[in-house]
């Protein structure tokens, strides 16, 4: 049984770190151009070279995404961009766009290509001349269903890969492709500017009573008709192996650390212990199942690996994410005194409450915060400035790289 990759998505350098930390075989990042996250941090030339170097350091790759549908003022640039990645040589570049792909095969030969979702793969024919092409990798399309993928599998050499989203958002148009946001507010889905208006709220006008809302909605904030619910596959971990996928994708480039870090983490322990015994497998699922939900979700789903969604696949009447636990900040090194460490804090907590250790093992500790001191060492009661670095101790002190959350009181 071939073990899959888990490749794990990162928009900054940092979120990268601890995408490796906690389990990603590989992670997938964004330059300052030319990918379909604009909103993301994404890498700097500088950042891009530290962040390959950590992860072939831990044994992880980088993939990178050059996955635009490019126009022909975008093609100088990207032939520039190629040229600077071929110097920084990560492990592969994502891409969509056929004029791209035969661009970067010229400057960069040497490094693997897969093709992305945004090109619709849908079938092995597809697979197979992106095959004779050269690519190494094909990302599947997420509109297909487990018994196809595994098709496609028996007519496909055995040296070409597929890779599968497996987990997060779901986009409600076919394979990404949405002209919404162009629409409404001139910035490209295609081109990496998406506003993600299928989150917003709408109404029915009929044409001849313009500024007349008419009452279709489910309550009294509006229907949200687009809104699909998330991705997670983390109780199907045999049915996708056994289809033939070789990597199991994460979808989330603009994600917190602690979105990161939850969902490679869990996912990690679950492929992990499949590995060793189906049983094993299924007697954490408990455990799998209540360390997904602790990052932000907007309910879950199959998609379409058991056919397609059908009026339950819909979130209709909200558009906000479930937020069980709090980021609080990632542990970055001990501080000078004793039992005290050092992070920059995310999101509020206070002396004497009660907050979670997030070990990359899969261990969660509960501890107790003791002691907050700001950069100069005077005493605070609680910290409420987002970004403050901070310098605390508590009842149990934990080590560089740990994540530290707490229960949202406030749901």
């Amino acid at each position: 049984m071939k073990k899959p990759e888990l490749l794990v998505p990162a928009g900054s350098l940092d979120v990268l770190k601890t995408a490796v930390n906690y389990g990603a075989d590989a992670v997938f990042i964004g330059g300052e151009a030319f990918g379909l996250r604009a909103k993301a941090k994404n890498f700097g030339p500088d950042e891009m070279a530290e962040g390959i170097l950590y992860a072939h350091e831990h044994g992880a790759k980088v993939h990178v995404t050059a996955n635009i549908l490019a126009h022909n003022y975008d093609l100088d640039g990207a032939r520039q961009y190629f040229k600077e990645l071929k110097e920084l040589k990560p492990d592969a570049l994502i891409i969509a766009d056929p004029g791209m792909f035969m661009m970067a095969r010229e400057i960069c030969p040497e490094i693997d290509i897969h093709v992305s979702t945004q090109a619709n793969n849908t079938n092995y024919d597809t697979f197979n001349f992106w095959y004779k092409l050269g690519a190494k990798r094909v990302v599947a399309a997420r509109e297909l269903s487990l018994r196809e993928i595994k098709e496609i599998r028996e007519h496909i050499p055995d040296d070409k890969e597929i890779e599968c989203f497996i987990h997060g958002a779901m986009c409600i148009s076919y394979s990404g492709r949405c002209l919404l946001s162009n629409y409404f507010t001139g910035r490209d889905a295609n081109r990496g500017a998406c506003t993600h208006p299928c989150r917003w709220k709408y109404a029915v006008v009929e044409e001849q009573r313009p500024g007349v809302y008419l009452p279709v909605y489910e309550n009294e904030r509006g229907t949200f008709i687009f809104n699909s619910k998330d991705l997670n596959m983390i109780g199907h971990i045999p049915e996708l192996m056994d289809a033939g996928i070789d990597s199991f994708k994460i979808e989330g480039r603009m994600k917190t650390a602690l979105y990161v870090a939850t969902v490679a983490r869990t996912y990690r322990k679950a492929i992990d212990d499949y590995m060793e015994s189906k049983e094993k497998y299924l007697a954490n699922m408990d455990w799998y199942n209540e360390e997904i939900s602790k990052c932000t979700y907007r309910q879950f789903s199959t998609g379409f690996y058991y056919g397609k969604p059908d009026e339950t696949s819909q979130v209709y009447d909200n558009n906000t994410y479930i937020n069980e636990y709090i980021y609080l900040g990632t542990v970055e090194k001990d501080d000078e005194k004793p039992d005290y460490v050092v992070f920059e804090q995310k999101n509020k907590f206070s002396v004497g409450e009660e907050i979670e250790i997030m070990k990359p093992t899969g261990e969660n500790v509960f501890i107790k915060v003791l002691d907050i001191n700001d950069s100069e060492g005077n005493f605070q009661e609680s910290a409420p400035h987002s970004r403050q670095e901070l310098h605390v101790k508590f009842s149990q002190k934990p080590c560089p790289g740990d994540i530290l959350r707490r229960k949202n009181t406030e749901i």
